[in-house]
């Protein structure tokens, strides 16, 4: 007797989404788009970090190239920036750009550590009010960019300019089958070549490459003293550019609704760095601007930044010659427009409403940023701010309250609230010492004990009672805060 097996179906091969031809398309056009405004802005950054324009352009092809595959954060795009331009200036000025290159590599090593360290998970630790003064810090600093294509030129920039704006925000109500921006720089540069204008143009920005970038081995001693070199420029790209990316991550999440790996994301610029060392570019990080121009041009992929980078090499070796001619107008207008759609227009409609500590914290961060022209600075003040504020606040919730036995000798204090550095330090003054009877018992049954200061100040309260020759207990303590307390006890009896 024979049994015959019912035929399993076939497996369904699902396309990925970007094949789909109306995905395909928005992602190829936005790549475009992205591709010409890196050119403009990996020139003036390579003129900021001292070397020659090339480096940032073959970085910014290497790194958007490789972060397509690596990258945790699909659309972002990974170029060469200003905010590694300044750390790496000093270091490409006093010792060449071999040394550079070497930095840069030592970099991307430092990230994939940090990344292995679980760097990415501290970003849950950055208020709301920081990610919205970063946001608008980036908007102002984009706009003020744009100022020396505005100074000192001629008068027909301001019309271009202007024409390029009216596109870029009218055409989208018409048509959103070709993205506004592209539109733009194509009307505007046929319209100045046709007319024979002549005007600040991306071949007046410095010289396009010729040639393909090519594998190379940074041309430095490999000793404990080019090390010690390269160290703490390593360490500034390292910290500066996942600083910057996971921002930019976290900000595509909220703008996207999606949701984005930042483990893989730190270790993806790691390795984007160290291949951009390699092939001789100068290091980059997320660039916001152009994130945003790849975002509101509608791309969700990887396609995208894939392209955004192949186009970007296309377009400085193999189209040169026309891409020289874009005037500088039609790229300005582009980034004005990507200033005022970064910008966070909400946090002033609602300044009025919001407590003063949080508007303090996006004032400190946004003052910060513009006042050093390095987004991390400004950051990292705006978290101190934030912590400040808040330690400050939750210090004055603890509350000590007495009461004495009717015999008058015990008097019993209860104390309320989270007791940390901050608290603490008002604890030790909420006690009679002088005036109390004999026995004092403290107790923390409503109270959590969360580090070491607070145990110190609980073992100064009680020396200074026994100094006067009286008895304290402490009671009620329970779970991690008598552990802690026990723990942190030992360690100061073992200090004295």
């Amino acid at each position: 007797m024979s049994s015959v097996l019912p035929a399993l179906p076939k497996p369904r091969l699902t396309r990925p989404s970007w094949l789909s031809p109306k995905v395909a398309r928005t992602e190829i056009l936005a790549g475009i788009v992205v591709a010409l405004a890196l050119i403009p802005e990996a020139i003036s950054f390579s003129i900021l970090a001292g070397v020659d324009p090339r480096v940032g352009l073959f970085s910014s092809f290497v790194m958007a190239v490789v972060i397509a595959f690596t990258g945790g954060r699909p659309a972002m795009i990974t170029a060469a920036t200003g905010a590694i331009a300044l750390v790496v200036a000093p270091l490409a000025l006093e010792y060449g750009v071999q040394y550079l290159f070497a930095a840069v590599v030592l970099g991307g090593v430092f990230q994939i550590l940090l990344a292995a360290s679980g760097v990415a998970r501290l970003m849950r630790f950055i208020p709301r009010s920081v990610m919205v003064g970063f946001v608008n810090a980036l908007a102002i600093m984009i706009f003020t960019a744009q100022f020396p294509q505005l100074i000192g030129v001629p008068w027909l920039v301001y019309p271009m300019v202007a024409a390029g704006l009216a596109i870029i925000f009218l055409l989208p109500r018409l048509t959103r089958a070709i993205p506004a921006p592209l539109v733009a720089i194509v009307v505007l540069t046929t319209l100045a070549v046709a007319a024979g204008w002549d005007l600040p143009d991306v071949g007046g920005e410095g010289d396009l490459p010729d040639s393909l970038p090519f594998f190379l081995l940074p041309d430095v001693p490999f000793t404990m003293e080019t090390l010690g070199i390269i160290a703490p420029y390593a360490l500034g790209v390292a910290f500066v550019g996942l600083m910057e990316s996971l921002m930019t991550a976290k900000l595509v999440d909220d703008l996207t609704d999606t949701h984005s790996n930042k483990t893989r994301e730190s270790w993806g610029q790691g390795i984007a760095n160290i291949a951009s060392g390699f092939f001789g570019g100068m290091g980059g990080c997320a660039m916001i601007g152009q994130t945003m121009i790849n975002v509101k041009s509608g791309a969700r992929t990887r396609l995208s930044t894939f392209l955004a980078g192949a186009f970007l090499l296309v377009l400085v070796v193999a189209l040169g010659d026309i891409v020289a001619v874009i005037p500088m107008a039609a790229l300005v207008a582009v980034m004005i427009f990507v200033s005022i759609a970064t910008f966070d227009w909400h946090s002033l409609q609602t300044i009025h409403k919001m407590p003063k500590s949080e508007t303090t914290v996006m004032v400190t961060t946004v003052a910060g940023t513009l006042l050093t022209h390095n987004l991390a600075i400004g950051v990292g003040a705006g978290v101190l701010a934030a912590c400040v504020l808040f330690a400050r606040r939750v210090a004055h919730l603890a509350e000590v309250t007495s009461v004495t036995d009717p015999d008058g000798g015990t008097r019993v204090y209860s104390v309320h609230g989270a007791l940390f550095f901050a608290s603490s330090n008002d604890l030790y003054t909420q006690f009679d010492y002088a005036d109390d009877p004999e026995n004092v018992v403290i107790d923390l049954s409503n109270a959590h004990v969360w580090d070491a200061s607070t145990v110190a100040a609980l073992d100064a309260i009680t020396h200074k009672y026994e100094t006067r020759g009286k008895n304290v207990e402490i009671v009620g303590l329970t779970g991690h805060s008598a552990d802690r307390f026990d723990r942190h006890t030992g360690q100061l009896a073992g200090a004295h």
